[in-house]
Parts: C-alpha cells; sequence; structure tokens
C-alpha cells in the first residue's frame, strides 16, 4: 500500500493555496519524500505528518522551485537532534545544485545533518522488499530530471486447507514456505511453495513524474499504473507557451493515461492562471478518471 500527502502542487510560482512541489509517500513504514520545494517544511507540519522517520528524499531536478525547502528542513532536522541520515537521490546535476546551496550556507562539504547523496542513474533505486522505486529519465529544459515508479511486492497466501493436507506442522518451516523456500519436513518429505501458496495478489504501482516537456518514452514506464501523478502546466490553448517552458499540456498528460492502461490520473504541478474547472474539464474530455491536486490531498493506493 502507498499513502500519498500532497505538501506542495504549485507551479514556479506559488499562490496562497499552493505551495511549491512536494510530495510524501509511506509505504511500508518507510516515509520517502519526493521534492522538497520552499516551505515543504510546514507543510509537513500543517499536514499532521511532521518530520519522523524522513528516510529518503528523492529529487526529479535540480530546479529552484522543486529544492529551495532543503536548507530549510535540514536546519530544522538539525534542531531537532534528529539521529538519523537524510538519503538523498537525484541527477549527478541536481546533487551539484543541493551542494552548493548548503556549501553557501555551512561551508564547503559540509550540511547540518548527515547526509547520503547518491546519484540516480536508470533503474532499480530503492529495494525495500515489501516495495520497490525504479528511476528513469525524462525530459525538462536543460536539466537531469527523473521520474519515479513505486512498485510493491507480489504477495501469495498459504492455503491452510493444502497446508493441513500436507501435515506441515506450525511453525518457522510455514514461514519459509511463505517466502518462497522449499522445506523438508521431519518424515522426509519436501514440500515445495507452488503446494500450498495461492494466487498471487495484484501488485500495487505508482509513478510520479515531475517537469517535463513531452511524453514521449514516457508509455513503458507508466504503463498500467495504478495511479500516475504528472504535472499539468498548460492548458492546451497555450501549447507553444508550454514548449518555451518545456512544460506539458493538460491534455498531453490525460493523453498519455488514456494510451498507457492508467487508472487514475492526478494532475499537479498547477498554474495560477487557470481555475481548476477549467483543468478538469480538459483533462476528463481525454481520461475520466482525473483530479487535480491540492495541498494536503491524500490518496491511498
Amino acid at each position: 500500500m502507498f499513502a500519498l500527502t500532497f505538501l506542495g502542487t504549485s507551479a514556479s510560482v506559488p499562490s496562497s493555496e499552493r505551495n511549491h512541489p512536494g510530495l510524501l509517500v509511506e509505504a511500508g513504514g518507510t516515509r520517502i519524500l519526493v521534492d522538497c520545494g520552499e516551505g515543504t517544511q510546514r507543510q509537513l507540519l500543517r499536514s499532521g505528518a511532521g518530520f519522523r522517520r524522513l528516510d529518503h528524499l528523492l529529487l526529479t531536478h535540480g530546479h529552484f522551485d522543486h529544492v529551495l525547502g532543503i536548507p530549510g528542513l535540514f536546519s530544522t532536522l538539525r534542531l531537532r537532534q534528529s539521529p538519523d541520515a537524510m538519503t538523498v537521490h537525484g541527477g549527478p546535476g541536481t546533487l551539484d545544485v543541493v551542494v552548493r546551496m548548503l556549501a553557501g550556507l555551512w561551508g564547503e562539504g559540509r550540511a547540518p545533518i548527515p547526509l547520503d547523496l547518491v546519484p540516480l542513474t536508470e533503474g532499480r533505486v530503492i529495494d525495500a522488499g515489501e516495495f520497490t522505486i525504479d528511476c528513469f529519465p525524462v525530459r525538462h529544459r536543460d536539466t537531469d530530471s527523473f521520474a519515479f515508479s513505486f512498485q510493491s511486492a507480489i504477495r501469495r497466501h498459504l492455503l491452510s486447507n493444502r497446508l493441513l493436507a500436507l501435515r506441515v506442522p506450525d511453525g518457522p518451516i510455514r514461514k519459509e514456505l511463505a517466502e518462497g523456500r522449499q522445506v523438508r519436513l521431519d518424515d522426509g518429505r519436501t514440500i515445495d511453495p507452488e503446494q500450498v501458496l495461492g494466487p498471487a495478489e495484484g501488485r500495487k504501482k505508482l509513478v510520479i513524474v515531475g517537469d517535463t516537456e513531452t511524453t514521449e518514452g514516457l508509455a513503458e514506464h507508466v504503463g498500467d499504473a495504478d495511479v500516475l501523478v504528472i504535472e499539468a502546466t498548460f492548458l492546451a490553448r497555450d501549447a507553444a507557451t508550454a514548449r518555451e517552458y518545456g512544460h506539458l499540456t493538460v491534455s498531453e498528460a490525460a493523453a498519455l493515461a488514456a494510451t498507457s492502461g492508467v487508472k487514475q490520473l492526478v494532475l499537479t504541478h498547477i498554474s495560477g492562471r487557470y481555475a481548476d474547472e477549467d483543468i478538469l474539464a480538459e483533462a476528463t474530455s481525454v481520461f475520466r478518471n482525473t483530479r487535480v491536486a491540492i495541498d494536503f490531498d491524500r490518496i491511498t493506493i
């Protein structure tokens, strides 16, 4: 299961209703922050999520509206004397922005809290057992931008009737079978997991795409996502401006969802020049199951 809390849903200029980009994903006891725009730490407090156990920070790219909240958040974590190290994942250019920003405040090579900076390359980012996170590159102006795909582990439950029929005793042996390992019983019989496991339960998939100037090449990554979170900065009538600034239109984001088997589309990075109703109308004319995210929205997958 993935629980999402939208901490900031604005485009590059915030409004009184929308903070700069930030999204908290909670999965299997792990809390992951995706982007950290200015004011993110206050949004964590206002949402009720707080600062506890922020294990990883995933950065889509290094533009200031996505990273300027990092110094304030790190400074607060230092004041709270948090013992935990923060792992920051981003493209090499993005991490360079972070390093220079921190150096300007705390000195070369220094930071207010223990940090582990991990450069992104396409592929696996985190394998937490209960879920995995992979990244893939997207095109957004001159940045090394990445998007993220979260997938929960496939689960299969032990079938009690099969366990009884095969006389498999309670205890560690059943745990071994549940984890997919063959076991040998005291009477010498070998039991294979396939003999006692039920059908696989559906895997959940969440894809988060930050700023991107095109949907080209994204379908293979977002295909069959239970939820796709993606920017939609401009309406179709302003497609020329969208190209100039390296962003998508609402209809482009909706078309990607419609042709990729996505179950629900969530639009974010919303420009204050448009009414939410107009954004939703354009999107649902292409893909019906769309919502326009607002700050403090919560979604559970």
